[in-house]
Parts: C-alpha cells; structure tokens; sequence
C-alpha cells in the first residue's frame, strides 16, 4: 500500500496533544441515531414511535445543555510501522525513544485480489526512513448525569444510552475538528452530517474493543501516553473504562484506510500476539477472549 497521496515530504511532523470540553448541546447534533434506535431495538418499528422517542430523548439533551459536559483528549504522534507493530515516536530527535504498539492482522480469507489487513499498513513503514503520524483519542461524558433519574429506570435507561450516543458524538466532532484543523491533513473538507455517518471522510478511527481493534488491554498503553485521568477515565483490571460511556482508540489519515473486521483469533495467532505484548497467554485469552475461536 503506497503513501505517496498522504505525505509528498519529509515535513515534520509536530506532535500535538490537545484537551477539548464540549457543551453536550454542541455535540448532540452529531448524534447518529440509527444506533441510539438500535439501542432500543427499534428497527422497524413505525417511524412515528421513533419519532416520539427521539423527541423524549432531545428534550432529556436540552435539560442538560450548560451543564453537562464532554470531554475528550487528542495525541498527534510521529509514527512508523515495523511489520504489524506500530511505533510512536515520545521526541523528534532521529534516534528517538518510542512506545511499540503491536496490532493484529486478519487471517482468514478475503476476496481475491484484497490482502489481508492490519492497522499497521495505513502507516508508513519503517524501513523507508519516513515519518509518518497516528493520532489516539478518547473521550467521556460527565459519569453523574444519570444519577439524577434513580428510581426511575425508564428515565435513568434513556440517561444512558443518550450518555453512550453523546460520547460517540464526541469523537465525531472531535474528529472532524482533528482532520481539518488539529491534524490538519483535509482542511477543506466540508461534509454534511449524514457524510459524517456514512464516513465518507479521509482517514479512520478504529475504536478499542472494535472489530479491528479487538484487544481492549490496548487501552492501558493509551492511558500511559493520553493520561486518561484528565477527563475522569479510569480504567478497571480488565482494560475496560469507566465511566462507562466513554470511547477510546487510534486515528489513521491514510486515504486508502479503511475499517474492517480482524475476524476469528486462532491459538497460534493468540500465542504469538501475546509474545509481541510482552502479556502472559492465559491473560492475554482474557483480553481477547470475544474474538477467539471457541475449541
């Protein structure tokens, strides 16, 4: 996979580390609500049902404007790739330090003619003596809002999930703002809301715990260079955040990125990501035990 269309020089590339507070009336309208029906198993239920709940759900949005707040964190880092590892550069100097993030490649088959992909290859590799750049992000939503409708579970149900969809939200205008200001890399990018949720933008932003971002122990290497504690993340034993609608992962400006689905883990792949790690197998089995091949 070539980067020519990406990075034509050998800018630069500047770290950035950014920390942004939104009202949730600023974010609400980059809600995608195909999930938040989803949330309530509405598909194909008669549109005036969702209608009436989303209208209940706006209302519950403005109760909270000016003074409920999201809160994300965004890291530019230069990056390079070394086989499926990415490395994120921690100082600009040519021998610089950096943390090795190992990811996962897709084993099973694919169509012929695709390869089979890995996050690492919307990176430039390492051996072409070429910076490139990945950006980690996550975000939160204020953990006490829905503390206010206990008692009441319809109410403290709706809560959260719009809690869950707001935080989604979060990353979206945050990652609109990174392509076409922070980062930079489509700076006249103008999408209407519905380009947004059919991410007809440049670039992608896997999510840890999605399907090609499985490994949810992820999150512990990007706490240690995000420091997640800024925005009220923390995280549990198992990698997973809390408050729990919170949203954390990677960002890839490659114009060719796309998503995809990692697929089935099989024993061999477990044991050689769990070497790559530096994680024990049986703990690494936890991590990933969603993703594995049941025996």
């Amino acid at each position: 996979m070539t980067h020519d269309s990406l990075w034509r020089s050998n800018r630069k590339i500047l770290m950035i580390k950014k920390v942004l507070t939104y009202d949730v009336g600023e974010v609400a309208p980059y809600i995608n609500w195909l999930y938040f029906y989803h949330a309530w198993g509405m598909s194909g239920k008669p549109a005036v049902e969702k209608r009436q709940l989303r209208d209940e759900a706006s209302a519950m949005i403005q109760s909270w404007e000016g003074h409920c707040r999201t809160r994300a964190i965004f890291s530019l880092f230069a990056a390079n790739a070394d086989m499926d590892d990415l490395l994120l550069y921690l100082d600009d100097t040519p021998q610089g330090s950096y943390v090795r993030i190992p990811m996962l490649r897709q084993q099973h088959v694919v169509a012929e003619g695709n390869p089979n992909l890995c996050l690492a290859d919307f990176v430039r590799p390492l051996s072409g003596g070429v910076r490139d750049a990945v950006g980690l992000f996550c975000a939160s939503v204020d953990g006490g809002v829905w503390e206010a409708y206990r008692g009441d579970d319809y109410q403290s149900m709706m809560a959260q999930v719009l809690s869950d969809r707001l935080a989604e939200a979060t990353v979206e205008k945050m990652h609109e703002e990174v392509r076409r200001r922070l980062w930079g890399y489509a700076p006249d990018e103008r999408l209407s809301m519905e380009q947004l949720h059919r991410e007809e933008y440049q670039g992608i932003r896997p999510a840890v715990g999605y399907p090609s971002l499985p490994d949810v122990s992820v999150n512990f290497e990007l706490d240690r260079l995000l420091g997640m504690s800024r925005i009220g993340i923390r995280l549990t034993e198992s990698g997973m955040m809390m408050p729990h609608s919170s949203v954390s992962g990677l960002m890839f400006a490659h114009p060719r990125a796309r998503y995809f689905d990692l697929g089935k883990i099989d024993e061999e792949q477990l044991c050689d990501y769990a070497r790559r790690r530096g994680i024990r197998v049986e703990l690494m089995r936890r991590y990933l035990q969603s993703s594995l091949i049941k025996k």
